[in-house]
């Protein structure tokens, strides 16, 4: 469950720190005083969609933490090597800043943002008015109804088999073109692959042109130099060079080495010497005969340049890619001159492709239709719970359609029906239900789907919009129950359910020093009838809407006593 939530610099908020209790808690407050940023808060921590707008104006950053405990074993946390401390806490935060950066951590330690949220909505679940639009929506009721059947494993079998009519539909698409568009493009490959195999690429051929090129192109010079090394190595017919002069050096001392040791030692260095000269010069003629060329290499090189510059602009940026383009097309060629043969073969792949999708996406709509059957009970349960006795309610099953009558959710259409009043048709949800009857209808599937889910703290964010009277009663009523198994979190206008909570918060806005503040109170007895009869009868408090809130607050402890006690209430 949410034991804290420590906001600071979210909005109006610049500071403030909820302890939440187990149970049932609730936040009141003006239109206007900050409820929904702190479910905003909530959202953030969790890694949900944010804006810098959030942040408050003149701050630099916005910091967001929530701990939780008495924690589900969840599978996340072995995967990740990470979880609660040894006290059975989880401390999520997130700092928001103004250039759009975010630092999430987890008890301590980075961690990234997709992560954080990964995390995050396996713990806690947020309900909220646009739920209701969702709820509109028939794109949505399959999701609905799968959520709640529990056919993950069937619905991942169909959509391998389907994955694979798609994949062979897709090669056919493919090959089937009309004979104009054949011919066509046969020309264009064959012209295409004549050029590139008439050019007799080699990989790594433009480099190394390229580089002798270059070389070619500076030979003048280069063979200046050469000549200039040469002579001075080897001499000429009006000079010895420094081979030859060295080999004199050489020669006397070694001569000289017969009557003095020192000599000879050095007479051995100028030996080495001459050996590593030597070596220079044979590799300086080396240089000089590379240098040798025929009078029409460097224009051969310019030319074959130019070809392959002029190759480069159609098929690609090197050598290498555009022998990879050449294999492409005499693939893509062999495909279509052998097209008919092809689709013949991948249309008998698709006939037997589809027979699999179709056995697995009937085993997959027989769940579904069953699960629907035990949806429906539920749901009509909880409505009649929720004052809404003679609603009927009902999922409907049509072919998919499009090609194949399949996509990747299944072979159903699925749309939820209801009929409001004794003797109406059923008709779709979006057609007859109210704003009240849409949230009751919204709040009973939310908690038939949260049976199923481990999911431990539920946050309804005024999704009591449309409801009043009597029905405001119910909707308390179940919403207590459902704080006997789950920790429930709610914002609401409304007294019937602010009284029935366990615990209340209130929140206000004000002003100090020229600037707008938001607090939030957990409120006393006293404050709490206080709030209660604000939000029956409007800013001024009279006695005798104290004395009604009293009385509410008295029949709310009386139910909740009943829950807690097993005992029923009227």
């Amino acid at each position: 469950m949410l034991s804290v939530l420590h906001i600071e610099n979210i909005a109006v908020i610049e500071s403030a720190e909820i302890q939440f209790d187990r149970g049932f808690n609730v936040l009141t407050g003006e239109t206007g005083a900050g409820k929904s940023i702190v479910v905003d808060a909530i959202g953030a921590v969790l890694g949900g969609r944010t804006s810098r707008d959030l942040i408050r104006t003149g701050a630099k950053s916005a910091l967001v933490s929530a701990t939780f405990r008495e924690l589900p074993e969840l599978d996340w946390f072995a995967e990740n090597g990470m979880g609660p401390d040894e006290e059975g806490c989880l401390l999520l935060q997130r700092e928001l800043r103004l250039d759009g950066r975010n630092l999430c951590r987890l008890n301590g330690r980075p961690v990234p943002l997709a992560q954080l949220r990964e995390l995050g909505w396996q713990l806690l679940n947020i309900h909220g008015q646009h739920d209701g639009q969702q709820l509109l929506d028939p794109e949505c009721h399959l999701s609905y109804l799968d959520s709640y059947g529990e056919t993950q494993s069937l619905l991942e079998d169909f959509q391998k088999a389907f994955h694979q009519v798609a994949g062979l539909k897709k090669q056919i698409t493919a090959l089937q073109m009309n004979e104009a568009e054949k011919a066509r493009r046969i020309d264009s490959l064959t012209y295409q692959i004549d050029e590139l195999e008439r050019a007799n690429l080699k990989p790594g051929e433009d480099k190394e042109l390229t580089e002798r090129r270059n070389l070619l192109r500076n030979a003048g010079k280069l063979m200046d130099a050469i000549d200039t090394a040469f002579y001075a190595l080897y001499g000429g017919d009006d000079r010895d060079g420094a081979i030859s002069l060295v080999e004199t050096a050489e020669e006397a001392l070694r001569a000289g080495g017969r009557y003095s040791q020192e000599l000879s030692a050095l007479s051995e260095s100028l030996s080495e010497l001459r050996y590593t000269l030597t070596d220079a010069a044979d590799r300086v003629q080396e240089k000089k005969d590379g240098l040798e060329m025929s009078p029409h290499e460097l224009d051969e090189l310019e030319s074959r340049l130019d070809l392959i510059y002029r190759l480069r602009k159609k098929y690609g940026a090197t050598v290498e890619e555009m022998l990879a383009y050449l294999e492409r097309s005499k693939q893509e060629l062999e495909e279509i001159q052998c097209s008919t043969d092809r689709i013949e073969q991948l249309t008998r792949k698709l006939v037997g492709a589809l027979r699999e999708a179709a056995a697995r996406g009937k085993k997959l709509t027989e769940a579904r239709k069953e699960r629907a059957r035990s949806l429906e009970q539920r749901i009509q349960k909880e409505l009649a719970d929720l004052d809404m006795p003679k609603v009927r309610f009902q999922v409907q099953f049509s072919p998919k359609e499009g090609s194949f009558h399949m996509d990747e959710t299944g072979m159903d259409q699925v749309q939820f029906l209801m009929s409001a009043n004794v003797g109406e048709d059923l008709k779709p949800i979006h057609k007859i239900a109210s704003g009240g009857e849409l949230a009751r209808i919204m709040l009973a599937l939310k908690n038939v789907l949260a049976e199923n889910e481990s999911i431990t703290t539920l946050v309804f964010d005024e999704v009591d919009t449309g409801v009043s009277g009597r029905a405001a009663s119910k909707v308390a009523r179940k919403m207590a129950d459902v704080a006997r198994h789950k920790q429930v979190l709610t914002v609401t206008h409304l007294p019937q359910i602010a009284a029935m909570a366990d615990v209340h918060f209130s929140v206000e806005k004000g002003e100090r020093d020229g600037r707008t503040y938001t607090d939030v109170e957990r409120l006393t007895p006293q404050r709490r009838r206080e709030e209660l009869a604000r939000l029956t009868g409007g800013s001024v408090v009279t006695p005798a809407l104290l004395k009604s809130a009293g009385e509410l607050l008295e029949q709310s402890e009386a139910y909740r006593k009943g829950l807690r006690s097993g005992g029923e209430q009227a």
